[in-house]
């Protein structure tokens, strides 16, 4: 990869990963567009770690409190202890699908035509969770385990990590901003866990790295998935899902002209 392609991919990655548009679709529209190969294991492992080391630096207040059982006043003065044991429940049931099909997943669900379908499908499941439940609810081990339950439809490319759970967190009555940021608080061992089986991986294999290039990647995810953490929860409950799903209609329609 030369530098120019690890910067552009390193910006979309970032930008993406925690709105719900879905990263992966616009890296195949990239990829398409520039005709660029496939990033690869290793960029792949450097992304993930932007992006976690985004979200734990921006959260890092709030994991304070998770640790030390003080109440986190951004989801209605739950207790951290509590959000805590709720975050792990959360992660459970994406770890178990996440490693029982992974290699179906690679194999058999990253065309273009199922990317474009997800897109616009998942897209349209936020606009509705969005329109429907406007009320103000309160963040529950309930609500925490379907949105764990929703999360592993992002092992769907197209779906959007983030868009699915924020889907989930708005079905359950949540307001946007709760929901945003429970759904990021469920980034950390999700991507954390996938960046860690990536890394084992990228590892074993040390002839096919290089360090420049891999710290450069991660940097500039890093600070771009911050400043987009911190854009979308300062906006989101002012501008809505709209935007967000007219977006990802038009999106997947430009990824269906392409798979077609």
């Amino acid at each position: 990869m030369d530098l120019i392609q690890i910067v552009l991919l390193s910006l979309v990655q970032g930008i993406t990963e925690f709105l719900p548009i879905s990263s992966s679709a616009h890296l195949i529209l990239v990829n398409r567009w520039f005709g660029y190969a496939d990033e690869g294991l290793v960029f792949d492992v450097a992304a993930h770690l932007g992006s976690l080391c985004a979200v734990i630096v921006y959260f890092r207040d709030d994991l304070k409190r998770l640790l030390t059982g003080e109440m986190l006043a951004s989801l209605d003065g739950a207790e951290g202890h509590r959000v805590l044991l709720w975050l792990v429940l959360a992660t459970l049931p994406i770890a178990i699908i996440g490693m029982s099909f992974a290699d179906v997943i690679e194999t058999h669900l990253r065309s273009t035509l199922v990317i474009a379908v997800a897109t616009i499908v998942f897209g349209l499941a936020l606009g509705i969770a969005d329109r429907r439940h406007d009320r103000r609810g309160q963040l529950t081990l309930g609500t925490a385990l379907l949105m764990g339950a929703a999360q592993c439809l992002a092992l769907i490319p197209g779906a959007s990590r983030a868009g699915v759970t924020i889907t989930a967190g708005r079905f359950c009555g949540l307001a946007r901003t709760q929901a945003a940021r429970f759904s990021f608080l469920m980034a950390i061992p999700a991507v954390g866990a996938a960046g860690a089986f990536g890394l084992r991986e990228m590892l074993e294999d040390r002839a096919g790295i290089h360090w420049g290039e891999f710290a450069l990647a991660v940097s500039v995810s890093g600070l771009a998935a911050y400043a987009c953490i911190a854009l979308f929860l300062k906006l989101i409950d002012r501008i809505g899902m709209l935007p967000f799903v007219v977006y990802r209609l038009a999106l997947g329609a430009v990824l269906l002209a392409v798979a077609v």
